[in-house]
């Protein structure tokens, strides 16, 4: 068995679940989502440091058994209101990919879409982080630079 096609799959039965409200708990997240089907882990994540340290961060990842339990967790879940604010119901694939295009597309990087584009399991490469990081910098550099010509004016 190719083990691109498992990472493949254990990706596509992920979700991301975000704009998740503070008063949201685990136990209330994992009630909410296992009409769904079976729900083999799950990650709420939390403030680590800071003056929110301990403070839930808004979002969450939730593992299926099965991608379609999933899919059917993210057309059922998804503007779903809790606590009054709509949920954000993602592959967690999808979501990587979706940051991935708009910091490709602030930073002007095409070293980053290379990266993605190539990539089956999500990750980037060294070579294309190395050059998202230059990229980033160049673009403060360029900011920095035509602030201090407004001041200078």
């Amino acid at each position: 068995m190719d083990p691109r096609s498992f990472i493949d799959e254990k990706s596509e039965s992920r979700l991301y679940i975000g704009n998740l409200d503070l008063r949201i708990t685990e136990g209330a997240l994992i009630k909410m989502f296992s009409p769904y089907g079976k729900i083999i882990s799950e990650d709420f994540l939390w403030h680590t440091r800071g003056p929110k340290r301990g403070e839930p961060r808004g979002f969450a990842f939730i593992q299926y058994s099965m991608k379609e339990e999933a899919k059917l967790a993210k057309e059922k879940m998804h503007g779903r209101l809790a606590c009054g604010r709509p949920l954000v119901v993602r592959l967690a694939s999808e979501k990587y990919l979706e940051e991935a295009a708009h910091n490709s597309s602030k930073a002007g990087g095409e070293a980053i879409k290379s990266g993605t584009a190539g990539s089956t399991s999500g990750q980037m490469s060294r070579s294309a982080k190395i050059a998202a990081i230059k990229n980033k910098l160049k673009a403060l550099d360029e900011e920095r630079g035509s602030a201090k010509k407004q001041k200078a004016s």
